[in-house]
């Protein structure tokens, strides 16, 4: 990323069309939202939260070694600023949660940080340390669930949801700091030095920022670099338990300095991260107009606009962020606003020149994890596989990586190692691309057990989406996805239409066609299909669906066309969709 001048403005740089992209040298602040990490075949990944916080530390926020006792400026803050009670409560209640937490990170969780709990920042959904079976307390809570579930699957979900809060925050609380952030890219906020995160020391990060936090509760930047602390914990590990308090401290935030762009754009990361980005736009544009060259908020922006489906607009967003903050986030951004486009060539070639400049793991990492998604998707295994190779090369931990390698692995007639990885990071984290995707590999695998294996990594989906809705986030489309093919056909609709009604993207046309069309309604679901592919985004998914609603509509012609393309570009898109897709252009060709 450019440096800054005095004035806060980036120095003149040349964009990424245009010249070989920086490197970055500090941690990646953003992903994709459909096309970054964890993204399942034909499915949109979880939406990232922010980038790293030392990019929106406010520059009158005083690091501890510029907050000198004799400071003058530190002593008419103080002198000025009237006793705030209610302040230090908020911090102390924090800072109790957050040291709870992180003397528990020590015996609880401390093998996984010698592993390496690496500060991923918005690169994606990070892991901390090894990915042993039952080492966290929440996928305990979470399986808990899922056992509740198979007993009283239809009368008891709600009250499985709520249990599972609750003990997921109970958890969440027991873990402490390092969970109050989700993988939480806390820098030079007050106490927290920047080096802190480049050695990925997250759990110090956490606890130096609440430390500080609880000794001067009035300094809005420490509260606005925890609020987006907790967004990426709740990201990263898959607990959505944090975003009641990262909006907490984001408010804190701005009643102290209402016009920050640091909280604003905090809170246009957890508007993205709850999937609201009607809300997330608008705060991104608050952001953007008390600090042009906010990299979060330019991000943010992109992300919401894609999400959105205004697909014309993230393209005019992704230029001006990469006129302005020319880096790794944005670059990533360009990438995938071409890939939704069809433009493989200029997505796959931003990403190559964001990786040959990356020189820290965690840039490493993230970008090779693009790039083998991004092979996937086409079908290149072999690629995908090299890829996927160099990120873990640089984080082995690095989950996005370790799922993508799963999905290649399997597609390449690997079962037996896709199994084992997805299991390891089930185990670990139950997201419900993960689980979907384990879900189906024993179902095609078909050995003695597996179809109850299979249920109960569907049912855990079905837990984790009552958890994340019951901590403000909406998941309308992962319970669409999930549910069509593995769940409650009604649920699929009824989720799929209430999505459609706030936004028009390619995946939730895929998703609304798909659910009308398991529902029996394939003549309403027809024109949701054929939008899903008018962008010329290339997906196995998207192709495969409308050639089976072609099929049931009369249309064998264009059927064959999109069932063919749909195994061409990835024949290993998904192991019951690709048998089933082979099954219906056998059907179709017999009929000619």
């Amino acid at each position: 990323m450019s440096p800054r001048t005095n004035d806060g403005e980036p120095e003149p740089t040349r964009p990424a069309s245009a010249r070989p992209v920086p490197a970055s040298g500090t941690p990646v602040s953003g992903a994709p939202a459909s096309g970054g990490p964890l993204a399942n075949p034909g499915r949109p990944a979880p939406h990232p939260g922010p980038g790293p916080a030392s990019e929106e530390a406010s520059s009158d926020t005083k690091t501890a070694a510029e907050a000198k006792p004799g400071d003058p400026a530190e002593a008419a803050s103080r002198a000025d600023a009237p006793a705030d009670t209610e302040a230090e409560t908020e911090a102390e209640a924090t800072q109790t949660d957050g040291d709870a937490g992180a003397d528990a990170e020590v015996g609880h969780d401390a093998h996984d940080r010698r592993a390496g709990d690496r500060d991923t920042d918005d690169r994606g959904t990070g892991t901390g340390g090894e990915l042993a079976v039952g080492g966290d307390e929440r996928v305990a809570a979470v399986r808990r669930a899922g056992a509740a579930g198979r007993r009283w699957r239809a009368a008891q979900l709600s009250a499985c949801a709520a249990m599972l809060a609750v003990a997921l925050t109970a958890g969440a609380i027991a873990l402490g700091a390092v969970r109050d952030g989700q993988n939480v890219p806390v820098s030079t906020a007050a106490a927290v030095s920047p080096g802190l995160l480049a050695s990925g020391d997250l759990d110090s990060s956490i606890t130096a920022l609440q430390a500080h936090l609880r000794s001067q509760p009035r300094d809005f930047g420490g509260w606005a670099t925890l609020g987006l602390a907790y967004v990426e914990q709740a990201r990263t590990k898959g607990d959505p338990s944090r975003y009641p308090q990262a909006e907490q401290a984001l408010k804190r935030s701005l009643s102290l300095r209402s016009d920050n762009d640091q909280a604003l754009a905090g809170r246009a990361a957890l508007a993205a991260a709850r999937h609201d980005f009607a809300n997330a736009l608008d705060l991104a544009d608050q952001a953007l107009k008390q600090n042009p060259y906010s990299e979060r908020a330019l991000c943010s922006r992109i992300d919401a606009l894609v999400e959105l489906g205004r697909y014309d607009d993230a393209e005019e967003a992704a230029k001006t962020a990469d006129e302005r903050r020319p880096g790794v986030p944005v670059f990533t951004r360009y990438a995938y606003v071409h890939e939704l486009r069809g433009d493989v060539t200029t997505a796959r070639r931003v990403l190559e020149r964001a990786l040959d400049a990356s020189t820290s793991p965690g840039d490493i990492a993230y970008v090779a994890a693009q790039l083998g998604q991004l092979a996937w998707n086409q079908g290149d295994y072999a690629t995908a596989l090299t890829h996927y190779a160099r990120a873990l090369a640089a984080d082995e931990n690095y989950l996005p990586a370790l799922e993508g390698r799963a999905r290649a692995q399997a597609a390449s007639g690997r079962q037996a190692e896709a199994v084992k990885g997805l299991e390891l990071i089930v185990a670990r984290y139950p997201l419900p691309g993960p689980l979907v995707e384990l879900g189906e590999l024993y179902e095609a695998r078909g050995g003695e057990g597996d179809a109850a294996k299979a249920e109960n990594q569907y049912l855990l989906v079905d837990a984790w989406t009552a958890i994340a809705r019951a901590n403000g986030v909406n998941a309308d489309l992962d319970t669409a996805l999930a549910a069509a093919d593995h769940g409650d056909r009604a649920t699929a609709l009824r989720a799929a239409r209430d999505d459609w009604s706030r936004r028009h993207t390619v995946h939730t046309a895929d998703a609304l066609a798909w659910a009308l069309h398991v529902n029996g309604k394939d003549t309403e679901a027809l024109p949701y299909a054929r939008q899903a592919t008018a962008t010329g985004y290339r997906n196995a998914s998207f192709l495969y669906h409308r050639g089976v609603i072609e099929k049931a509509t009369g249309h064998p012609a264009d059927a064959r066309t999109h069932l063919a393309a749909a195994l061409k570009l990835n024949p290993g898109f998904s192991p019951p969709g690709a048998r089933e897709a082979r099954t219906a252009l056998k059907t179709l060709e017999a009929s000619k």
